[in-house]
């Protein structure tokens, strides 16, 4: 089999000792050779110090820039991958030491296919943590196995052809959240296919409290809202209310073995979720229609 090219692309803020933990990891990754490129997204202290240890470990490269969303530190580190296929993952996520092996084995059947792999808490006593990566396994799980195709793959875990992402622009830089669901809806209107490959495997370790999981959520509503606004634009078939997924989210307790804590803490906090991303919707588009009217005056 040919042998894939890798790059992997690391967008960071803020997060020196998640970075650290996150690299240590890539030094046990078992592929035979692969670059990694950092971008420091405008962190209040220099990440030299982080780095510095792994130069002689990894082909390591540390890109910073004024900060301007994760969107465009992606970016940055696309423009300069020499891979032939670019890899995403965040600071705060631990992949497994065969991650890249098994998404080099998909891509090797799939070249032209994006592939998301399978994303795990690391966080499970964190309920704020268990509670937005259970909405993530209800996503992935349902438009795996109930309303195909696949839709989405969450950019801390997923792996394409660096040209086919360049040509299609790369992820959307007005978003500040949800550019992932943006870039993939994109990559399925200009005709290519996403592939889940639960093999290859990262651990998420989103450390998140009350305000940041409410600001996460609103992030996502600010998110949807631009999106929904795209596919307008281009003309794009209306997304429609699915019951079962809601249900399934619902639902989503019980897929564990024994009735505990989480039970309660995940519908609070699935609520407090919703809240917010309906907070977040309606404040982004409060934001489009001023911005609009402006332009009238």
């Amino acid at each position: 089999m040919e042998f894939i090219d890798f790059s992997i692309i690391i967008a960071t803020y803020n997060r020196p000792i998640q970075l650290t933990s996150c690299l240590e990891a890539l030094t046990q990754i078992d592929y035979r050779e692969f670059e990694v490129i950092v971008v420091d997204d405008g962190s209040s202290e220099s990440l030299q110090p982080i780095i510095l240890p792994f130069q002689s470990r990894l082909k390591l490269t540390l890109i910073e820039q004024k900060n301007q969303g994760p969107a465009a530190a992606r970016n940055a580190g696309a423009k300069i991958a020499t891979g032939d296929y670019i890899v995403f993952t965040d600071d705060d996520c631990i992949p497994q030491s065969t991650w890249l092996t098994a998404l080099a084995k998909s891509l090797q059947v799939n070249p032209n296919n994006l592939v998301g792999g399978k994303i795990l808490n690391a966080l499970p006593d964190n309920p704020y943590a268990s509670t937005s990566q259970g909405i993530i396994d209800v996503v992935y799980d349902y438009y795996h196995t109930v309303s195909k195709p696949l839709r989405f793959f969450a950019s801390n875990n997923f792996a394409l052809s660096r040209e086919a992402f360049n040509d299609l622009g790369g992820f959307n830089e007005t978003f500040w959240a949800s550019e992932d669901r943006e870039f993939c809806d994109r990559w399925l209107q200009a005709g290519y296919s996403l592939t889940y490959i639960p093999e290859a495997i990262i651990f998420h370790a989103h450390d998140l409290n009350l305000s940041s999981f409410w600001q996460q959520h609103f992030n996502y509503g600010r998110g949807a809202y631009r999106f929904y606004q795209i596919r307008a634009k281009r003309g794009s078939e209306g997304l429609k209310v699915e019951p079962q997924f809601y249900r399934n989210l619902v639902l989503y307790p019980f897929s564990f073995p024994s009735v505990n804590q989480f039970f309660v803490s995940f519908w609070l906090n699935l609520f407090i979720a919703q809240l917010a991303n309906l907070f977040g919707y309606f404040w982004e588009k409060r934001q489009f229609i001023t911005k609009k009217s402006k332009l009238f005056y």
